[in-house]
């Protein structure tokens, strides 16, 4: 949650872990909802989206800056160092909520939206309410039941309805017993989208 860190803090992390794997990251934030653990760690709980908007201004100055600036509201900073810091020009930031003022929080100030508790219905709906800046992600769970293995046909046309619906990214999860049981998994889940690219 971005009002229990300060950004440079997270700047320092993620640049971090940029460095370490190689301009991988994506960072995953949220304002968050749960008055009781701001409460628990004396967080500001009334102003904390006018705190995330301006701590997601901080994070983009300072994640790839070696000497980041920032002059917000909140936070202000300049003449240090943060050494490592992120690899990548522009480390992908992405909002997670479960409302239509998360999607706007993404699309003002960040690389994409990865919502919880929100249907692919539901986002479709509020994504056809917003414009979308080129190459902004949304993630979404699939709009359905996955089971590539022994349903192959139903999981292309979930995962299409996914799509469809504005996901350029679907969030698949699955327990399995076994390493061999989860590399089954997803070698059919690959084989279901590449199915639905070559249609």
């Amino acid at each position: 949650m971005l009002a229990y860190h300060h950004p440079l803090e997270l700047a320092k992390r993620y640049g971090t872990l940029d460095v370490v794997s190689n301009g991988r990251v994506i960072l995953g934030v949220g304002v968050g909802t749960l008055k009781e653990e701001f409460d628990l760690i004396g967080a500001p709980y009334d102003e904390r989206g006018a705190r995330a908007d301006d701590a997601l201004r901080a994070l983009r100055a300072s994640l790839s800056q070696a000497e980041p600036s920032h002059h917000g509201d909140f936070y202000d900073f300049e003449g240090l160092v943060v050494d490592p810091c992120a690899v990548q020009e522009h480390l992908p930031l992405w909002v997670g909520g479960r409302t239509p003022r998360s999607l706007r929080r993404a699309v003002a100030l960040g690389d994409g939206w990865c919502p919880f508790a929100v249907t692919p219905a539901q986002a479709e709906q509020w994504l056809s309410q917003v414009e979308r800046p080129p190459g902004f992600d949304v993630v979404l769970p699939p709009a359905g039941r996955l089971d590539p293995i022994k349903e192959p046909n139903h999981t292309q046309d979930v995962l299409g309805a996914t799509a469809a619906a504005g996901a350029t990214i679907v969030s698949v999860t699955r327990a399995c017993d076994t390493l061999a049981e989860y590399l089954d998994f997803i070698e059919a889940l690959a084989a279901a989208h590449a199915a639905i690219r070559a249609a």
